[in-house]
């Protein structure tokens, strides 16, 4: 500020005293904050003073550092945009006329190089138009050389306290961003036309799209299945009408996805309608299949108790009728009828023997899946036992023209702790349900892999696959794809699995083949 008028000494002697007199000090600067912006413990805001008076910035020391303010000095436009870029400030105090450039022209690179900062222009000359030009380029204040020490003061409390707000929405701003993006459940913000506007973390994995990609979209009908479109759309509708909601429950991205969403309006703060909706989502697909299996344990140990009481008198029968199949076999041997006619008879034979051996097998099955036994605990060496099973059934698989791959770990892995057992009768289903689907020939993989804490079994085949909507019903008691099937031999894994601490899941595609995955764990 070369040739400027300096402070008046009756202003440097008011300047020396700590609180001036008719300004009060704002609550917020009398204590200073750790923390806060660039500020360091025990000041309350980084002055840059940018002038080339010297007198004039000994004097505004004075005035500032005995209240707490820390004072640095640029004389020039470029050194002052440096010390921003490097270490900042929160208040600039910028001459209008500087030696290489206008005040007034560095207030934006100032505050770009410095954000959540502000800039108070001062001139010894001015006029209402350069007053106006200045705040519009985003000064805090405009003030004349000819000011006292309080109304500096207040001026810059001023600047320092609106400072201190903005770096605290900002922090607020970004611990939302923080929790919208980091949380666990789908956080989705929709305009008043459905479309979207806020796309969390969550909700992009699983609708596996980037955040950005997905604004501007229609939510509904980018990912709610066709089936939930319409009950969704009447809750947004009471939504934006402020009507109190219950939580609705849709499939999202796919029809096997499920969530439970909570609508929560944002009020306009001028109108009465409601502009804003978030949907808050829930992913309860796992827990819908926990409910699911837990209801169907809860069915077939109700069922036990009776299959067992019931099995008894069943097998009676069905033994006693293989029995009178066997001796009308003998019978229709001794017979004086033709060889055809016998031929016929004895295939009728075959055929009721036939289903009886099936009825036989399906209550053996079903007595498996309902009756509540325990499991032996020892170690068990799952390649070893998928070897066997693969030696067991390999000629079945060779009929069919099936060649078997297998990709087991060496002898020293794969150990897990378990039923014997019951761990090789998971095996043989799997295996035997492999083969019975190719029909037509093909390859079977078996895998034993390591894991941490975990032994995994994979079982592939190159079969005709399953429908992606049947995928989830296949461990149903029960359900099952295949003609003659008894429904139950998955069910009988799932049981088996679970009982063992592990998990299983299945993948499978039309055309594709199928591949079934079970976790037993190592006991480590």
């Amino acid at each position: 500020m070369g040739g400027a008028v300096g402070l008046t000494e009756s202003v440097k002697m008011k300047a020396a005293n700590t609180t001036s007199p008719g300004v009060p000090t704002p609550p917020s600067l009398r204590t200073p904050r750790t923390g806060f912006g660039i500020c360091r413990r025990g000041m309350l805001g980084r002055v840059l003073v940018v002038d080339d008076n010297t007198d004039l910035v000994t004097t505004l020391r004075e005035v500032l550092e005995p209240h707490g303010f820390v004072v640095i000095n640029a004389t020039r436009g470029q050194d002052a945009l440096r010390i921003a870029e490097t270490d900042g400030f929160d208040v600039a105090i910028v001459d209008v006329k500087l030696p290489d450039t206008s005040g007034v022209d560095i207030i934006q690179p100032l505050r770009r190089a410095s954000p959540a900062s502000e800039v108070v222009l001062v001139t010894g000359f001015a006029s209402v138009d350069a007053a106006i030009a200045a705040l519009r380029s985003g000064a805090f204040a405009f003030i004349l050389k000819s000011f006292r020490p309080e109304e500096l003061l207040s001026t810059i409390q001023q600047a320092i306290t609106k400072v201190r707000l903005m770096r605290d929405r900002e922090e607020l701003e970004r611990r939302y961003r923080a929790l919208v993006e980091l949380t666990d459940v789908l956080v989705i913000g929709l305009d008043e036309t459905g479309h979207v506007a806020l796309f969390n973390r969550r909700a992009a994995a699983l609708a596996e799209i980037a955040s950005e990609e997905a604004y501007g979209r229609d939510f509904v009908d980018t990912w709610i299945p066709e089936e939930d479109r319409a009950r969704l759309r009447e809750s947004l509708s009471q939504a934006h009408r402020g009507e109190r909601l219950r939580e609705v429950e849709t499939s999202f991205v796919e029809p096997q996805r499920r969530v439970r969403w909570q609508l929560l309006p944002a009020r306009d703060s001028e109108e009465k309608r409601h502009h804003f909706v978030y949907l808050i989502g829930i992913d309860v697909t796992e827990r819908r299949a926990l409910e699911k299996r837990a209801a169907d344990a809860e069915a077939l140990s109700a069922m036990g108790t009776l299959a067992l009481n019931l099995a008894h008198e069943i097998r009676n029968p069905l033994n006693a009728a293989v029995l009178q199949l066997h001796l009308m076999g003998r019978d229709i041997d001794k017979l004086e009828a033709d060889f055809d006619r016998r031929a016929a008879m004895h295939r009728r034979v075959e055929i009721v023997g036939s289903e009886i051996n099936r009825l036989n097998r399906l209550l053996t099955e079903f007595l498996e899946l309902a009756r509540p036994r325990g499991i032996g605990r020892e170690p068990v060496h799952i390649g070893s036992l998928v070897d066997d099973v693969l030696e067991l059934e390999r000629e079945s698989a060779e009929r069919r023209g099936i060649r078997i791959e297998r990709q087991i770990v060496a002898d020293g892995c794969g150990v897990a702790i378990g039923d014997r057992e019951k761990l090789k009768q998971v095996i043989i289903n799997l295996v035997v349900n492999s083969i019975e689907a190719m029909k037509e020939g093909g390859t079977l993989t078996a895998r034993v892999l390591c894991g941490d804490s975990n032994v995994v079994l994979e079982i592939v085949d190159t079969g005709p696959g399953i429908d992606p909507e049947l995928v989830d019903n296949v461990f149903d008691p029960f359900f099952t794809t295949k003609e003659g099937g008894t429904g139950l031999g998955l069910s009988i894994v799932r049981k088996i699995v679970d009982q063992h601490g592990g998990d299983v899941g299945i993948t499978s595609e039309r055309g594709q083949g199928t591949q079934v995955r079970v976790r037993i764990p190592t006991g480590r």
